[in-house]
């Protein structure tokens, strides 16, 4: 029998393994999928999650791999209409790093294989679970075998949808926003080096984030339903709203999404625990989520670590990591709607002031700390 079996391989199921590993306990990660994908759509590190991830050693490696932006740029019709610095942040992390999630989940593999050898076990997909009271019992699919596993506690990184959720019976109501995004990394050649850039502009926001290797990821809003992407249709986007030319030809990563938010009544339900986005789904614009899941997994592991390790009685330890987790869910996903809000369509009348008033604000010594407190999650 496993202390703890983590559904989903993933930047939060692989970091609370690692967690639980170094803490002592027996734990198995379970990924249905037979390889790491090399599709990568978070990449902000913000500087709460990085300290967070000092906890178990990886965030060297991440910054070795990393950009490091420190200045956001507010832009409309060619011109700059305010600079969000976080280089008055507290802290050393005066940045967000960004570094593509294929990387990070690279990083994470290593560090656990390294260490922990065995303990990510691939193409094995969770069928089913069951609370039996004093431990817990998955069913797992192997190249079409069936198997059961028992564990003392089964934690949930398996995603928006998870199916283990489902089986604890635990409620997530969906949200959805009217807006639609089209992304894609290409080759950079805008000369913004390592700023990250907001494209303010009457047709819907145009963001654009530096990425290691000299490649620039764009992110177009777009209507709903979105269309299958292409490159070249992007970059039409891009050019027609900003006027920066981008090459499709450079293209290396294409994606669309909807946006949906959703947060689940319960975190905890009898041996289960929700981590990441089986907890909160929030807007990938703002680049949150994945830090909430490692921000779970640094709560949620000593409180793990004292019941199972030490004997120890938690529960009122795990009654406060559901409401203050999911309190800062909430949050998050305020943060995101007022994100999304600011980058839908204005007619120029009524978008032009808007951008002078939010150019003002931002030159406001005290607006702007609080600004860039909240776009780095603090």
């Amino acid at each position: 029998m496993h202390d703890v079996i983590v559904v989903g391989g993933g930047p939060v199921g692989l970091y609370t393994a690692l967690l639980l590993r170094q803490a002592g306990l027996d734990a198995v990660v379970l990924e249905r999928r037979q390889e790491r994908s090399g599709h990568s759509r978070a990449i902000g590190i913000h500087p709460p999650a990085l300290r967070a991830l000092e906890a178990g050693g990886i965030a060297d490696d991440l910054r070795a791999r990393g950009v490091r932006i420190r200045d956001g740029i507010a832009r409309s019709a060619g011109r700059d209409v305010g600079t969000v610095s976080f280089s008055a942040l507290p802290g050393e992390e005066t940045y967000v790093l960004a570094v593509p999630q294929a990387v990070t989940e690279e990083i994470l593999e290593r560090h656990l294989e390294d260490g922990f050898p065995g303990t990510l076990r691939r193409g094995v997909a969770v069928v089913t679970t069951h609370d039996a009271g004093d431990h817990i019992l998955a069913v797992t699919r192997e190249q079409g075998v069936d198997a059961v596993l028992q564990a003392r506690l089964v934690v949930a990184a398996d995603g928006a949808r998870s199916s283990i959720r489902d089986d604890a019976g635990i409620r997530a109501p969906s949200r959805r926003y009217p807006d639609c995004y089209v992304m894609g990394d290409f080759r950079d050649t805008t000369g913004d080096g390592d700023d990250a850039v907001l494209y303010l502009e009457t047709g819907g926001i145009v963001e654009s984030f530096p990425l290691p290797g000299g490649i620039r990821r764009w992110v177009v809003r777009v209507g709903c339903p979105v269309e299958r992407p292409t490159a070249a249709g992007l970059t039409r986007l891009v050019r027609e709203r900003t006027g920066v030319d981008v090459d499709p030809a450079s293209n290396s990563m294409l994606s669309a999404f909807e946006v949906r938010s959703r947060l689940a009544r319960r975190l905890v339900a009898g041996r289960v625990v929700l981590v990441g986005d089986a907890a909160h789904e929030v807007s990938p614009i703002g680049g949150q989520g994945m830090n909430l899941g490692w921000l779970d997994a640094v709560d949620l592991v000593p409180i793990i670590t004292a019941s199972l390790r030490d004997g120890q009685d938690v529960a009122v330890r795990l009654a406060r990591y559901e409401r203050d987790r999911r309190a800062q869910a909430a949050l998050a996903r305020r943060k995101a709607a007022i994100n999304m809000a600011l980058g839908r369509p204005l007619p120029g009348p009524v978008l032009r002031p808007r951008n002078a008033l939010l150019g003002a604000l931002i030159r406001n010594r005290a607006v702007h700390a609080g600004v860039a407190r909240a776009f780095t999650m603090q």
